[in-house]
Formats: C-alpha cells, sequence, structure tokens
C-alpha cells in the first residue's frame, strides 16, 4: 500500500475542534464532515485537497474531545495519509479505526514544506519528497494493521473476516 500527493502542512496541537468543528456536529455524513474540514484554519483547505494528498502536522495532532468526525473527515476530504511529529492517542486509534494511514515521523514532519509532493510506502515506512529526494524512515504498519487500512477501516475488515468463515 502506498500514498503520493501534495502535502498540506500544519503546526503543534491541531485539535479535532479545529479539523472538524463542534458546530458541525451534527451530521455523521462523511462528506458533509470532509466539506467543513480545517475551515477554522484553512478555509480554502476543502475546496484544494485532492484524492491521495497528504496531511503533515506537528506535535500531538489530533488532540481535544475523542471525536471520530475528526479522521473521518480528514479521509473523507481525500487525504491518504497523515505525518505528523506525534498524534494524541485516541485520534490514532480513531484514525486506524477507519482506516487513515498515520504515521509518526519527527524528522519528516518538521522538513516536510507545505505543497512539497509526497510519497509514503506503508510496507517500508519511507516517507519520500518526491522532489527533493530527500527520505525519512517511520516505523512501518504491521502487516495486520495495513490489512486493516485496505479494508478500510476495523467494520470493513472485521466483515470481511466474518464472511471468510
Amino acid at each position: 500500500m502506498k500514498a503520493q500527493g501534495r502535502v498540506f502542512k500544519y503546526g503543534d496541537n491541531v485539535d479535532t475542534d479545529v479539523i472538524i468543528p463542534a458546530r458541525y456536529l451534527n451530521t455523521s455524513d462523511a462528506a458533509e464532515l470532509a466539506s467543513h474540514c480545517m475551515e477554522d484554519i484553512d478555509a480554502d483547505f476543502p475546496k484544494k485537497v485532492k484524492a491521495g494528498d497528504l496531511m503533515v502536522g506537528g506535535r500531538n495532532f489530533g488532540c481535544g474531545s475523542s471525536r471520530e468526525h475528526a479522521p473521518l473527515a480528514i479521509k473523507t476530504a481525500g487525504i491518504s495519509c497523515v505525518i505528523a511529529e506525534s498524534f494524541a492517542r485516541i485520534f490514532y486509534r480513531n484514525a486506524i479505526n477507519i482506516g487513515l494511514p498515520i504515521l509518526e515521523c519527527e524528522a519528516a514532519a518538521k522538513a516536510i514544506a507545505d505543497g512539497a509532493v509526497v510519497g509514503v510506502d506503508f510496507e517500508t515506512g519511507v516517507i519520500t519528497d518526491t522532489v527533493t529526494g530527500r527520505t525519512w524512515k517511520s516505523v512501518p504498519f504491521p502487516p495486520f494493521m495495513r490489512e486493516l487500512m485496505a479494508a478500510g477501516g476495523l467494520v470493513p475488515y472485521v466483515k470481511t473476516r466474518l464472511e471468510k468463515k
């Protein structure tokens, strides 16, 4: 599994209320959530993001409330992977559960520029700036986690596994 796209870069402590403001939590429609993703800090994000793009953050990305709407909004907006120095634990788990690949890599998160084109190999954990050729190594997901994300998240993964029995 691989991803490649343009980077949208944000700073430290991007909380779930910034990712998807609470005023939009009256819906569980993923497309509606995505249309408001990041709008309080980047009003043009929903218009600019393209399928396959990546998001890069600083420390403590996804802090705040435990709403699973936040990673769902990011994924549905088209983001194929989030790279950050570190993630809030509940955001990390929610992202995995809905099938949004996320990688912790402090060096990459600090070095990658907004607008860069970056590729990620989930099997090896290698992150590559396709323009400069610079690479960074993050800890790759184990095979089980890659299968879960390829299936689209925990629920589709479990359904597939149960159907095989």
